[in-house]
């Protein structure tokens, strides 16, 4: 919980916007850009090119330049991204089975604010 703990840059990397999302789309194999992308709506080239050299720096994310023409590049998990990927896929999980509950939570919290 100190200010100064190196893991925070990496918890924001993993837990921000996209990095969870982009984790849980590489959590079903090694692809392109262009597929990650179209499997997370919404996310711009810019921010998912960001997060994944953010994800590649902290050590979840290897990226592969193949020598084709055009240039290939693949994404995949490391070790260890397939295991923070396997708990992320979890509380994902855990999170939209219950979005009933949070739903209800909202709008409650919502007409009382």
């Amino acid at each position: 919980m100190s200010a100064a703990c190196p893991s925070r840059p990496t918890l924001q990397h993993l837990t921000g916007r996209w990095g969870a999302l982009t984790m849980a789309a590489l959590a079903h194999g090694t692809q392109r850009f262009s597929e990650i992308r179209r499997r997370i709506e919404g996310v711009s080239d810019r921010m998912l090119s960001q997060t994944l050299g953010d994800l590649e720096r902290d050590g979840m994310v290897e990226r592969t330049v193949l020598s084709a023409i055009p240039p290939k590049v693949t994404y995949a998990l490391t070790p260890l991204g397939v295991e923070v990927a396997g708990r992320l896929e979890a509380l994902i999980s855990l999170v939209e089975a219950n979005m009933d509950e949070v739903t209800a939570s909202r709008e409650s919290y919502d007409a009382t604010h």
